[in-house]
């Protein structure tokens, strides 16, 4: 390489190292409300958690003790403390509830105040609940700073004030390993990032067309549809991931795709399917095919305690019913077309899941083909693009947003930028309907994803979603050229903390243009 192209890198990178040292801020997703001052304050190496939450599960003080993981892990921390620097000696924080479910609106909001001065000097944290509680001690993590010169631990910028709370209380990832099997070590290495990035819904497409990885108690064939016999999921597995991400302060959204993308059931289950010529949709005609949906969502039950369950509902080809000789004997007795025998087997599968105790996510082709003639308690996963959105919440249905165009990770020409600059809300403003957007998603699919590509692919947009959903839109950047050092700062962060999350400099999953510094990529 030439002199004159180093002096240029060497000068980009500067003016990069500048804009950190002016800005100050790095904070993703961006806090809702904060001050800060010029200070620095060096962590104790005896930096400690006091409380008096009576934290019977444990979430709050495993939650601190990630929290130092993560702060040390990146350095060895062996530095001398100078003089010169106060000493910050812990984190008290107070939780307001003594509630530690977690669901579907669950209070996540926390305020952090680090100050200048004090003896004892300790950081305070209070939030209504452990997992708003949980976001505080994400975004202290994000404060604290390994000074090469002193090799310890430094808060800069303090005095801090912090108010923060989500803009949605819904902020998902979905995840699929019906196309590729992803090892439980790699789902909650995801779970991890998510936390970082403070979404809170994994929506786990567990199974589809090509596999069913899980084993389903009630009935056990089921899982005769996985690629392999280490490419399965036990129940104990699931209840694993659930509590996993339980006490990171994410839920776990389990979705069966029903009546369409099911030919892997048949594996186990022959009369599942309406032929061996004809293998999906699953047989609408056959009462077995409800009472295996209704075991799939007993066992579900005693696992995934979200209020929600995705029952699917999208691209079904109905034809298959009408050429198939004892199906179409069946709709013409119930005196059933095509469609009307789709709009059955939705309405019964959303039947079956409210006997369970769920309320239903359903793709929005259900909402296209029916309308209001769905539950009231059905959320409408909006994913073909826009438009929709608006009539689902005119008509007073619930809606997620996951625009294709936009939001899906797997589409790899689609930039960070153009994940930031999605906006949920879109052509909607009548209060009361945006009020309906419960929030929205971002999701990899998974036909060219496995455990190999996963994280990259993921990361960094991820993330740039994920400030859209967390931070109230006034404070949200209108262009994303003034985020670009922040995210590129959230994304080396991300690596420091082993979450292979790819370089900005490109769409989807990119390789690093050449040598140079991780901020620069």
């Amino acid at each position: 390489m030439g002199k004159k192209i180093r002096t240029f890198c060497i000068c980009l990178f500067l003016g990069f190292l500048f804009t950190f040292v002016v800005d100050g801020v790095n904070l993703w997703p961006m806090p809702n409300s904060l001050s800060h001052g010029t200070q620095s304050l060096y962590l104790s190496k005896d930096f400690a958690l006091w409380s008096t939450y009576k934290d019977g599960s444990g979430i709050l003080k495993d939650g601190f003790s990630r929290l130092l993981d993560i702060v040390r892990e990146a350095h060895v921390v062996d530095g001398n403390v100078t003089d010169s620097l106060a000493v910050l000696e812990g984190l008290n924080v107070v939780v307001f509830s003594t509630d530690d479910e977690l669901n579907f609106g669950t209070n996540e909001s926390y305020k952090l105040s680090i100050p200048a001065t004090g003896s004892p000097l300790h950081a305070h944290l209070e939030a209504h609940t452990v997992y708003g509680a949980l976001h505080g001690l994400q975004t202290f993590s994000q404060l604290c700073h390994f000074n090469f010169t002193t090799r310890i631990i430094e808060v800069h910028l303090v005095p801090w004030i912090i108010v923060d709370q989500p803009r949605f209380s819904y902020r998902g990832l979905l995840i699929d390993t019906s196309r590729h099997y992803q090892p439980l070590p790699m789902i909650k290495n995801v779970i991890d990032a998510m936390a970082y990035t403070k979404l809170n819904v994994l929506h786990w497409h567990i199974v589809d067309t090509q596999s069913f990885p899980l084993d389903i108690p009630s009935y056990p064939k089921l899982w005769n549809g996985a690629y392999s016999l280490s490419e399965r999921y036990t129940m104990a597995d699931a209840v694993e991931i659930v509590q996993y991400a339980q006490r990171r302060g994410i839920n776990v959204l389990a979705e069966i795709d029903v009546p369409g993308h099911a030919l892997s059931w048949g594996i186990g289950y022959p009369s599942l399917w309406p032929s061996l010529d004809c293998r999906q949709p699953l047989d609408v005609s056959n009462e077995f095919t409800f009472n295996v949906i209704d075991g799939i969502l007993s066992d579900f039950s005693k696992v995934f305690k979200f209020k929600f369950v995705h029952l699917g509902g999208d691209e079904v080809y109905t034809g298959c019913w009408n050429i198939t000789p004892h199906v179409k004997k069946w709709l013409n007795k119930k005196g059933l077309n095509e469609s009307e025998a789709y709009e059955y087997f939705v309405l019964r599968a959303q039947k079956i899941a409210l006997s369970h105790g769920y309320e239903m996510v359903n793709w929005e082709e259900t909402f296209n083909n029916f309308g209001k003639k769905l539950s009231p308690k059905t959320v409408v996963h909006n994913w073909l693009g826009g438009g929709v959105a608006q009539k689902i919440v005119a008509a007073g249905l619930r809606c997620i947003v996951s625009n294709q165009d936009k939001w899906y990770l797997d589409h790899l020409t689609t930039t960070w930028e153009e994940f930031y600059m999605n906006e949920p809300l879109s052509n909607i403003t009548n209060p009361k309907h945006q009020k309906l957007v419960i929030g929205g998603e971002v999701c990899m699919w998974g036909e060219h994803i496995d455990a190999s590509d996963l994280e990259q692919t993921i990361w960094p947009r991820a993330a740039a979603a994920a400030e859209r959903l967390w931070t109230s839109f006034d404070e949200l950047a209108k262009d994303p050229k003034q985020v670009t050092g922040r995210l590129a700062h959230f994304r080396c962060l991300l690596n420091q903390r082993g979450v292979a999350a790819a370089p900005l400099a490109g769409p989807g999953r990119v390789a690093p243009l050449g040598p140079g510094s991780c901020y620069q990529q």
